[in-house]
């Protein structure tokens, strides 16, 4: 009987790596989205591509199956955030080997780490409100490892002097909470197909995020646009409606002339298909 705890840790990490880590690749995958990598292509990105986004997704999953293992039913407090601070970083190297450099995930490790990080300090309880609040616990806990070093989202963050990643994650993830996730199930309920729904609840994250991939790249006119066009698309009905759809496609044409990606936005959508995921299977008992 002593066997079962640990199996349960091991299933239950196992599951929770493999969820995320196809999240990431449902998220690139998803089509057409104004800006980023999917489908049809590259978007306003170079150094990127749909196959490289996979790659580095599948990268992570030995990461997010350390996160889960390393929380299970611990609590939060300052040695589990060092851990998960290092198992972070060393994820995010290994995602630069597997793509050559190139930052693919960085937004997404630390989004998605969290809340597989949450969800096993619960020991799996999957409502995605007290995986937020628990994830918001770790994320305002010092990590004294952590490098002291201005990446371009903490630059923007200051330049512009407007939250980024680490405050949504601190303020228990509002953008997935509040928005992406009830517009997602909304839109289902509508009959939308889950590829609308899911752009439904990235236009709901890009109506209001400050989106710190958008300022880097195209400042305050970037975000804007990135903003209003998101809730243009909304008001017509979302991307189920031919209007909707004429919107979404107007918006993907000034992203791209502005050369701006809400890669910000992309990555609380795929932390959103994560608590969709990973609530359902307990949802229907």
């Amino acid at each position: 009987m002593k066997l079962l705890p640990q199996i349960q840790v091991e299933g239950g990490a196992e599951w929770l790596a493999r969820t995320a880590t196809q999240c990431l690749i449902d998220e690139a995958r998803l089509s057409p989205k104004p800006g980023l990598v999917d489908s049809r292509g590259n978007g306003a990105h170079l150094d990127l591509s749909l196959a490289l986004m996979e790659r580095s997704a599948h990268s992570l999953t030995p990461t997010f199956q350390a996160l889960a293992q390393q929380s299970w039913q611990r609590p939060a407090d300052i040695a589990l955030r060092q851990t998960i601070g290092r198992l972070g970083r060393e994820g995010e190297q290994n995602m630069m080997a597997a793509t050559q450099g190139v930052n693919t995930h960085r937004g997404a490790i630390w989004a998605l780490g969290l809340l597989v990080s949450a969800v096993a300090m619960l020991g799996g309880d999957a409502r995605p409100q007290t995986i937020a609040r628990t994830a918001a616990e770790l994320a305002t806990l010092p990590d004294d490892a952590a490098p002291k070093v201005f990446s371009k989202g903490l630059r923007a963050t200051h330049r512009y002097r407007v939250p980024g990643a680490r405050e949504e994650a601190q303020q228990a993830f509002p953008h997935v909470l509040q928005r992406a996730l009830p517009q997602l199930r909304l839109s289902r309920l509508n009959g939308s197909s889950e590829s609308h729904a899911r752009l439904d609840a990235l236009m709901a994250i890009m109506t209001s995020l400050t989106d710190t991939c958008v300022l880097s790249r195209a400042g305050m006119e970037g975000l804007e646009t990135m903003q209003d066009g998101a809730r243009v698309v909304l008001n017509a009905g979302g991307t189920a409606q031919p209007e909707g759809q004429r919107a979404l496609a107007e918006l993907d044409r000034r992203m791209l002339a502005l050369n701006a990606s809400p890669g910000g936005a992309a990555d609380l959508l795929a932390a959103t298909l994560f608590l969709d995921r990973v609530e359902t299977p307990y949802s229907k008992h």
